[in-house]
């Protein structure tokens, strides 16, 4: 007799907890322009963390960060992190790391958003059109250092949080913030904080979101895996001093000359790594990463353009894809002790080192990697029969990290892209290294996914770095629809 009345009671009870998109999207809308001045003012400090002469602007950064977040009613706290060892000796204090939590609702999933405010350096002279750090608005598009990586995606997270406030809306999701200041320069003290803070900030936190990387195309992505980075010095010493190429020149075995044939050793002219061991550890391409690489949006022809060469390494979408996130790579950076400066200078040097790094990928290991090319280069060295002496160093071994794209949190991420952009992600890899999120996958035992509103042309770490308006203002759109996304995940999903 009653039934008929269930549907409409369920009805008004879906209703009352309906997600209303509509609203905060027109908030974030009205509000765009509050947005990029508040990223005008974060780009305005110059938070360098690899100049140590800006280390009080980096402090000031955290604590512009911290009093944004308390101003907003947030539980915030500047953890104190120890301090760095300068190559001098000299020590100095880390920035803080900013945590901060909103909500602390037990019935729901609580989510853990990390960023960073440390920039890269930047000068007008090295080829900026405008100031680094007065951000510009050029055709929709914000110029300054740091405007994508990786403060404009912070501050949207921050803007997701306030427009559920601003609206007196319950947020989804309780909110939880790591925010810190020195990632740019191998994220100094945040591994320890992590671990000492596993079982107290972290022990209730359900899913770990990380927004620090970008789009490959227009098409909006989801990343599900990055590379990591072996970073290796290698020193020859030979005589005790530089020596005169003329008086010296054809009586000594040379530093450089040496360096320089165990280099060639690395890698050949194809891109193949010779090194024993490294490729054979490798894990192979399977089937259906081949199709999901099929399907993304990819053009070789922009992307030539794009970096300004005349040749690729491979001519196809997959291949290239393929070398570029999942399998490893040499590269050699420089070579430290080498006259480089303009003109010429007829010297031998005593002391050369070059830098160069492996980008690993699963299942390569550190420690493994480190004694393959120890050995190798050992051993190569030793047949050139040289006085010099050869002592290679690991100086970073950052491992990989790859998430399970079968998991709720990317189908949460599929149904927030589309329901702010209207179509369905790309699910892409990283090149390049978070070290952070191997860390925070080893010690808190979390799922993480990572969630990129930056454009594929942002030029990170580049000259003109920029975020465009459109990805700032929808990328925040897009981070409010995923934490009501997130909140409809079962709690017994792990």
């Amino acid at each position: 007799m009653n039934l008929p009345v269930l549907p409409s009671i369920l009805l008004v009870i879906s209703t009352v907890h309906a997600f209303q998109y509509t609203e905060l999207a027109q908030y974030i809308d009205s509000h765009q322009e509050e947005y990029v001045e508040a990223l005008r003012d974060w780009v305005a400090i110059e938070s360098d963390s690899s100049n140590v002469v800006k280390r009080p602007d980096l402090h000031r950064m955290m604590e512009v960060v911290a009093q944004k977040l308390r101003l907003m009613g947030g539980t915030v706290e500047l953890v104190d992190i120890g301090e760095q060892e300068l190559p001098d000796g000299q020590k100095l204090a880390l920035p803080k790391v900013v945590t901060a939590l909103f909500g602390s609702d037990p019935s729901k999933h609580t989510v853990c958003v990390y960023g960073h405010v440390d920039v890269q350096p930047a000068k007008l002279e090295d080829g900026w059109v405008t100031d680094p750090y007065n951000l510009t608005d050029i055709n929709g598009n914000l110029y300054g250092r740091g405007a994508s990586d990786n403060k404009a995606p912070v501050l949207a997270w921050i803007h997701a949080v306030g427009a559920y406030q601003a609206l007196s809306m319950e947020l989804p999701v309780n909110v939880k913030f790591v925010i810190e200041g020195m990632e740019e320069t191998g994220s100094n003290g945040l591994d320890a904080m992590i671990l000492a803070q596993r079982d107290t900030f972290f022990s209730d936190v359900d899913y770990i979101i990380i927004s620090d990387c970008g789009w490959l195309s227009r098409r909006p992505a989801l990343t599900y895996g990055t590379r990591g980075n072996c970073y290796f010095f290698a020193e020859v010493k030979g005589p005790k001093q530089d020596l005169h190429s003329g008086i010296y020149g054809g009586t000594v075995i040379e530093p450089m000359t040496d360096l320089i044939g165990i280099l060639d050793t690395l890698i050949s002219p194809s891109g193949k790594i010779l090194i024993p061991g490294i490729r054979e550890a490798v894990a192979p391409l399977s089937d259906e990463e081949w199709r999901m690489y099929q399907d993304i949006e990819f053009d070789l022809d922009n992307y030539k353009t794009k970096i300004g060469v005349s040749q690729l390494m491979y001519t196809n979408k997959v291949d290239l894809l393929a070398h570029r996130w999942r399998y490893p790579t040499v590269t050699i950076h420089g070579i430290e002790g080498a006259f480089s400066d303009p003109g010429t200078k007829t010297v031998i040097p005593a002391k050369v080192t070059a830098k160069f790094s492996i980008r690993q990928v699963p299942n390569m290991e550190p420690a493994t990697v480190k004694k393959q090319v120890t050995d190798y280069l050992h051993s190569v060295f030793a047949k050139r029969k040289s006085p010099n002496k050869l002592k290679v160093t690991m100086v970073i071994g950052a491992k990989p990290w790859l998430a399970n794209t079968q998991h709720p949190l990317y189908e949460a991420g599929k149904l927030a892209v589309k329901r702010v952009f209207d179509m369905d992600p790309d699910l892409i890899r990283e090149g390049g290294t978070i070290p952070i999120a191997r860390t925070f996958q080893d010690v808190t035992g979390k799922s993480i996914i990572m969630m990129p509103i930056g454009g594929f042309d942002d030029g990170l770490h580049s000259q003109n770095e920029k975020m465009s308006r459109y990805n700032y203002i929808e990328g925040t759109k897009l981070f409010i629809s995923y934490l009501n996304e997130v909140s409809q995940i079962k709690k017994t999903s792990v």
